[in-house]
C-alpha cells in the first residue's frame, strides 16, 4: 500500500498514467476532487484555489496572505484525501504539498515541447504559435509559484524519485515502471509512515482553521498534539495586554475545528 503523485506539464501524458497506473492497482485516481472538496469545506470559489497553485504570487499576495491561505486549504483536503492510503494523485503540486511522507513515490512526466505544442493546437483549434505562448507561460507560472512559496524549483529532479521523458518510453512502458517501483519496500507504508501522515494532517487542519483569522500561523503536530507559532502583528506592549485572549481563541479553533487533542501555543511579536 502506498501513495503515488504524478506531476506533468500540460500535455505531457501524465493524467494518461496515473489513471492506468490507478486501475492497474485498484488505487483511486484522484486530481480536481481535491480542489471541489477544498471549495465546499471552506466556503472558497474553486477557481480562486487553481489560481492559488497555478499563478506566481502578485504583489498584493505577499501583503495579504491570499495565496498561502487557499494552499492550506488545498493541502488540508488533499491529505485527508491520500490519509486514507491507496491514492494516485495527479493534480497540482503534489511534490510539494505531500513532502516528508515516506511511502510517497513521486514521479515526473515530461514531454517535448513540440509534441506538447501539437496537442494543444489540436484541442484549441489554435496557431502553432498561439500554443507556445499559452505553455511556455504556464509553465513559467508554475516555475515562480514553486520558487516565490517554496523557494524550490519544479524542473529540480531531486523533488521526484523517477522522471520519465514520454517519447522513447511510451505512455505503457513508463506505467509498467511505476508498477514495478511502488512495489520496493521503499514505499510501503508502515506504520512508521502513517503516522508521520497523520501528524501532518492534524497539523494541515489546525492550520488551515486558524489560517484565516490568524494568517501568520505554523503548526506541527505529534500524536494529536498541535504545537502553533503565531507572529501577531501587535506591538510588544499591546501583545501583553491581547495574549491571554488570543491564546483562549486559539486553542479553541485548533480543538473545535481542527481535531487537536491538545494544544500548545507560541506567540510571536514584532517590535
Amino acid at each position: 500500500m502506498s501513495i503515488i503523485t504524478i506531476s506533468r506539464g500540460s500535455y505531457s501524458r501524465g493524467k494518461e498514467v496515473a489513471e492506468k497506473v490507478a486501475a492497474a492497482l485498484g488505487y483511486q485516481c484522484i486530481s480536481r476532487d481535491v480542489l471541489l472538496e477544498a471549495s465546499d469545506v471552506f466556503n472558497v470559489a474553486e477557481i480562486k484555489l487553481v489560481r492559488a497553485i497555478r499563478d506566481a504570487p502578485s504583489f498584493l499576495d505577499r501583503f495579504s496572505y491570499g495565496k498561502e491561505r487557499y494552499v492550506a486549504y488545498i493541502r488540508a483536503a488533499l491529505l485527508r484525501q491520500v490519509q486514507r492510503d491507496n491514492v494516485v494523485y495527479h493534480g497540482l503540486a503534489g511534490h510539494f504539498l505531500l513532502q516528508g511522507i515516506p511511502h510517497v513515490l513521486k514521479v515526473r512526466i515530461i514531454a517535448d515541447m513540440e509534441d506538447r505544442i501539437k496537442e494543444e493546437m489540436r484541442r484549441e483549434n489554435i496557431s502553432a504559435d498561439k500554443a507556445r505562448e499559452i505553455l511556455k507561460k504556464d509553465d513559467d507560472e508554475r516555475r515562480k509559484w514553486s520558487l516565490s512559496l517554496y523557494g524550490i524549483d519544479t524542473w529540480d529532479p531531486c523533488l521526484y524519485d523517477m522522471v520519465f521523458h514520454v517519447r522513447t518510453l511510451r505512455v505503457d512502458d513508463v506505467v509498467k515502471l511505476i508498477l514495478e517501483t511502488v512495489k520496493l519496500p521503499a514505499f510501503a507504508t508502515t506504520q512508521e509512515s502513517q503516522d508521520i501522515l497523520n501528524d501532518l494532517t492534524l497539523a494541515a487542519q489546525v492550520e488551515s482553521a486558524l489560517i484565516e483569522e490568524f494568517p501568520r500561523v505554523k503548526v506541527t503536530a505529534k500524536a494529536g498534539e498541535a504545537s502553533i507559532t503565531i507572529v501577531t502583528g501587535l506591538t510588544f506592549v499591546a501583545a501583553l495586554a491581547e495574549e491571554e485572549k488570543i491564546i483562549r481563541r486559539v486553542e479553541s479553533i485548533a480543538i473545535n475545528i481542527g481535531g487537536a487533542k491538545r494544544v500548545n501555543v507560541n506567540l510571536s511579536h514584532s517590535i
